[in-house]
């Protein structure tokens, strides 16, 4: 399923869980025939996300819709601005009127957090990403936040990327040969498909260097004095990636190592809603 199979299905399970058999409020208090402008009001600054997504569930309701952006994704927000408008059925727009606050807001709330992030890598070397550490079926919107946040998705899921943990390493039996299964595997099954491996000391850095075969060589909950003599091992043969208790009061500190990328579940899992609304704006013939 690509992204815009899954964005569809989404809306639509995301639309039944709200509407149910009926939106029994407006069935019972507007005509199906009568049409409506709204506006999205900004009512807290930070970095706007999801205006995409908006015009999407509206027309996943209505195709025919009029909608007009006045700010582009990933611009800066402040309060009282407005971010844009729509000309549709008022079943529509009071049908679509939560799934829409609630995912743009989620979606501000982790694209802002993540620009202060980025904000501080500037001038260094070193990559934000996120993590898996999303929620449940809203994955694929929360990495979208965080790419108009201007940081880089990690893999996407279990699927696209080889990534030996260490549970992964434990239950295998071995550093070794959890490395050598899965490059068995990509070289036989899945050409092409990066492998990456965690490390937990300068030990095992030094064991994954010595036997190869990795594209990434992850640095878990290293300090950023080990990381720097991680890095003088690796020598630029593979990517490196420094994780684990990174937060926007040392980010600095491990982008000074000269790390590849550095990974973040915070941006995702600490970020929290901006305050949005969508107001009925009334026509006066």
């Amino acid at each position: 399923m690509n992204a815009d199979q899954q964005l569809q299905t989404f809306i639509m399970n995301a639309l039944r869980e709200d509407i149910g058999e009926g939106d029994h409020s407006t069935l019972a208090s507007i005509p199906v025939e009568a049409h409506g402008k709204a506006v999205l009001k900004i009512k807290e600054a930070g970095i706007l996300a999801g205006v995409a997504i908006a015009e999407k569930i509206f027309r996943f309701i209505e195709p025919g819709i009029l909608f007009t952006s006045f700010k582009k994704e990933g611009e800066a927000m402040q309060v009282g601005e407005i971010a844009f408008e729509v000309i549709a059925r008022v079943h529509t727009i009071l049908q679509c009127e939560r799934l829409i606050l609630n995912t743009m807001q989620r979606m501000c709330g982790i694209a802002t957090l993540t620009n202060q992030y980025v904000q501080l890598l500037k001038g260094y070397h070193s990559k934000l990403l996120d993590t898996r550490k999303t929620t449940p079926n809203f994955r694929l919107l929360e990495k979208e936040a965080v790419r108009i946040g201007g940081g880089h998705n990690h893999r996407f899921g279990l699927y696209d990327m080889i990534m030996l943990k260490d549970n992964h390493i434990d239950y295998c039996g071995g550093l070794e040969q959890a490395i050598e299964k899965a490059y068995e595997y990509v070289q036989t099954k899945k050409p092409g498909l990066k492998i990456e491996v965690e490390t937990r000391n300068i030990e095992e850095v030094e064991r994954v260097v010595k036997l190869g075969k990795v594209d990434r060589i992850m640095l878990d909950n290293f300090e950023p004095a080990l990381i720097s003599k991680a890095l003088l091992l690796i020598n630029g043969k593979y990517e490196t990636e420094a994780s684990g208790g990174i937060n926007l009061s040392n980010i600095i500190n491990y982008a000074a190592t000269g790390v590849d990328y550095i990974s973040c579940g915070a941006i995702i899992h600490q970020a929290r809603s901006l305050d949005l609304s969508l107001k009925a704006k009334i026509i006066v013939e």
